[in-house]
């Protein structure tokens, strides 16, 4: 007699979950546009140290970072699982040249954590008293050189106002001080950390309300062999985002720790940009005015070409709750 064994329902479950465990088991890096120096990272940081990610099953152990750019979309696509928090415009850059990537949540959905500022002490109170002033933006094609253009185009004194590449966000602060440029651009948390020398002059938010700044993407062929990881990954960061908005004290103690940095600059950092208008974190969901904001910043600028851009070609929602699709 031919012995034919069955699956009970408990037991076909039981080796799922054995089998999406044995694909994840091993410890994995995740990449993090400026890890530990922006404030990108800190729904990961509160993540991992919570074991959000361990509960969803994937055994995240540490972050792997870059000052941004191609070089943080390049770094996720080769890693082992190959999704990234990433800059906008990288993934955009990125997908103009040809790399098979799929955008699949929302990440930064604002300007909050980037000010304009002048020396403590200074006259400069409003855009429009930056005629005839130097300003100092990082680097050209850079967001912060989008926002100033944007701005200072809006305030009619784009051509009377002297804007340079500042560099690095310390090297910006060091020509401030040595009086090379009257006003920089500050990002947290490291405004947070220097404003007992610093008078805010804009607040980017106030310039441009809604702008996308990061999102969360994955290498397309991956995303279709391993969606259970990539939903996994969404569902641990969105716990993570509505912890710090619960618990921002909390989550600054656990970000200093993580980012090796005093608590009450982590702690100041949080509330700034709690306190800023609009969503700062997104929990998943994709904001596609804020998107589109970003990508008009970015031909004004010549950072990409003109014309029209599909996002539906490279946007994949199908791994989001129910409550964060579009």
């Amino acid at each position: 007699m031919k012995l034919v064994r069955t699956f009970k329902p408990a037991a076909a479950g039981l080796l799922l979950a054995l089998a999406f465990a044995s694909a994840t088991a091993s410890a994995v890096n995740l990449t993090v546009t400026h890890w530990a120096d922006g404030m990108y990272g800190a729904p990961f940081a509160v993540a991992l140290e919570k074991g959000y990610f361990k509960e969803a099953g994937v055994d995240v152990t540490g972050f792997i970072t870059s000052q941004g750019g191609g070089t943080t979309v390049r770094n996720a696509m080769a890693s082992e699982i190959p999704y990234g928090e990433v800059a906008l415009p990288a993934a955009i850059a990125a997908v103009k040249q040809g790399v098979d990537l799929t955008i699949v949540h929302g990440g930064v959905l604002s300007l909050a954590d980037i000010y304009w500022v002048a020396k403590a002490g200074s006259p400069l109170a409003s855009i429009n008293d930056l005629k005839g002033k130097k300003l100092g933006y990082s680097s050209p094609k850079s967001v912060t050189d989008m926002v100033s253009t944007i701005a200072l185009s809006k305030a009619g004194i784009l051509n009377d106002v002297q804007r340079k590449a500042a560099g690095s966000s310390a090297a910006a602060l060091t020509a401030l001080r040595e009086g090379g440029l009257d006003v920089i651009y500050a990002t947290e948390p490291m405004y947070s950390r220097e404003k007992a020398s610093l008078k805010m002059v804009i607040r980017s938010t106030d310039l441009v309300p809604s702008a996308t700044q990061t999102v969360g993407v994955v290498r397309t062929d991956y995303l279709k062999k391993n969606p259970g990881i990539i939903k996994a990954i969404i569902a641990a960061r969105r716990k993570g985002v509505e912890f710090i908005q619960k618990n921002p004290a909390e989550a600054g103690e656990i970000m200093a720790k993580h980012y090796k940095m005093p608590a009450d600059v982590a702690k100041a950092a949080i509330n700034e940009i709690l306190a800023a208008k609009g969503t700062y974190w997104s929990t998943g969901k994709l904001d596609y005015e804020g998107m589109n904001t970003m990508l008009a910043g970015l031909t004004l600028v010549k950072a990409v070409e003109p014309g029209p851009f599909d996002w539906n070609k490279i946007v994949d929602e199908s791994q989001l709750p129910a409550d964060q699709r579009k």
